[in-house]
């Protein structure tokens, strides 16, 4: 047992990582689900058969938009059938961002296709106790995309990563259904630094209300 599942009562209980693509969110999500003793609920978006000749080309915006809606509404099924009284769970994903990727992804009438779709679902919108927002350039996004080389991504070309950063940090300027916590990752790695994830537990344990930025006191220049 760790020091954090000591006082799991006393954290949120449904805690989302949300950000760009390849900004770390689901490494970040496993390793605070461990911390806290949680449950995962992941995207398993290397599953989507359309994203490939997307990436490519354009070509199954629509086809592979849906997809990802269908399985991320499905994922989250599992905060209906659950207490969230007793258990903490962790997802790598935001409900919301699948409206943020359709407005990049999609043309006007798909969109308004998608918008009608996602409209008659009986999706799971509960509200996350918190929000972890990760920030990252697209610069270095091409550069930890390129790192973990997953076949679907490698098509990935830098203006769409810029889009993608653009509406993300658009929507969390805005985003007050919740505690939001904003976290750039560009000079920090709590993945791999454990000063640095330390003390984002610690600011994490502290949240209640209200928009937060992390600021490590190693990044700030004090040891």
């Amino acid at each position: 047992m760790n020091d954090f599942d000591l006082i799991a009562d006393d954290v949120s209980r449904f805690i989302v990582v949300e950000g760009p693509i390849g900004v770390g969110k689901t490494s970040l999500a496993k390793k605070l689900a461990d911390s806290y003793s949680g449950s995962l609920i992941l995207e398993e978006i290397d599953n989507n058969p359309f994203l490939d000749r997307f990436y490519k080309g354009g070509r199954g915006a629509l086809p592979a938009q849906l997809f990802c809606l269908f399985q991320r509404a499905k994922q989250l099924e599992i905060l209906r059938q659950s207490d969230l009284f007793s258990s903490t769970y962790i997802a790598d994903f935001h409900i919301e961002k699948d409206r943020l990727f359709a407005s990049v992804n999609l043309d006007v009438s798909e969109m308004e296709l998608y918008e009608k779709v996602y409209e008659n679902m009986d999706i799971e919108k509960s509200i996350p106790d918190l929000v972890i927002y990760l920030q990252a350039t697209p610069d270095i996004l091409l550069e930890r995309i390129a790192q973990r080389n997953i076949q679907s991504e490698r098509s990935i070309d830098r203006n769409y990563l810029v889009n993608i950063t653009e509406t993300f940090a658009s929507h969390y300027h805005a985003y007050n259904d919740g505690p939001l916590l904003i976290v750039n990752t560009a000079s920090i790695d709590p993945i791999n630094n454990e000063n640095e994830y330390q003390q984002l537990l610690e600011q994490i344990n502290e949240i209640r209300v209200g928009r937060h930025f992390f600021n490590p006191l190693s990044v700030v220049g004090f040891s």
